[in-house]
């Protein structure tokens, strides 16, 4: 049974470099396929690529892939602001001539404010494309996680929904039983009724009885509902053995069994069937419910 659920959530992080990064993606159910992407650390260019990877694995669902990138401690170099340290030596020298002070010394001069000054170290563009590659590994390692977290999803879902299915099966096939008792009890009601009206001793004839009967009966069929429900039912297990996306085709049966569920209803003249259709019905909205989150 390949079925996918549309709910997932995965997680892939990654480091290079001066920098570290961390994927989050999640689905959640959606009628087609939406996704929402939110890139830090100026590395909004690679969206479209990441749209396109997410959209290689997955046909619906409402999905959010989420990066963080943060800058780790990086080598920090001293270097000597030259301009800085020459505006600082004039002006020093010029001073100490004219009152006869000791020339600076070298620690004094590197102590002072902007002479000395920390550097970080540039980014070339081979770094940028390092960085780009590996984020875009993790990618897809975070996609593989969250295709793999959705088909076992899937798999405690196409139970339950397996389960629906042979539910409507068994209910139809105890809906037909009960059908092919209608005619008679409709007769058997239909002569009660009339011997309840007319009395005992007036009679209605048998063959204005029958004709009666007939047309009550003719209403009252169900076969073609139940037929349908029954082909329903086979298309419903074939889908299960077929790859790919089929919740739409589940959410399309499950209108179709409640349509046939509700024309069963409103025909029956038994009980035993109505409450037969009801439960049908129940089972046709849980399974219709559950058909949602499948992609």
């Amino acid at each position: 049974m390949a079925i996918s659920s549309m709910t997932g959530f995965a997680r892939a992080a990654g480091a290079i470099g001066v920098y570290s990064w961390a994927w989050e993606v999640k689905s959640v159910n959606s009628r087609g396929l939406d996704l929402r992407s939110r890139l830090q650390g100026g590395l909004d260019g690679l969206e479209a690529t990441v749209r396109a990877a997410a959209a290689r694995r997955f046909h619906r669902g409402h999905l959010s892939l989420n990066l963080t990138l943060n800058p780790v401690s990086a080598e920090l170099t001293a270097q000597v602001n030259e301009d800085v340290l020459v505006s600082i030596l004039s002006v020093a020298n010029d001073l100490a001539a004219r009152i006869g002070a000791a020339p600076p010394t070298v620690d004094g001069l590197l102590s002072l404010r902007g002479v000395v000054e920390t550097v970080e170290p540039e980014e070339t563009e081979a770094d940028r494309k390092a960085l780009e590659a590996g984020v875009l590994a993790s990618l897809d390692e975070a996609l593989d996680l969250l295709v793999a977290d959705r088909e076992a999803e899937g798999r405690r879902l196409g139970k339950i929904v397996g389960g629906q299915v042979d539910a409507i099966a068994r209910l139809s096939k105890d809906a037909s039983k009960l059908a092919t008792l209608q005619p008679a009890a409709l007769k058997a009601r239909l002569q009660q009724q009339v011997a309840d009206i007319l009395g005992a001793a007036a009679g209605l004839s048998e063959e204005r009885l029958l004709q009666e009967v007939a047309l009550l009966a003719t209403k009252a069929d169900v076969r073609e509902e139940l037929d349908r429900l029954t082909v329903h039912v086979g298309a419903a297990r074939e889908l299960f053995s077929n790859d790919g996306a089929i919740g739409r085709r589940l959410d399309f049966l499950a209108q179709e069994f409640n349509r046939e569920a509700n024309t069963l209803c409103s025909k029956s003249q038994d009980a035993a069937l109505t409450n037969i259709g009801i439960e049908l019905k129940t089972v046709i909205d849980q399974f219709r419910e559950q058909a949602q989150n499948i992609e």
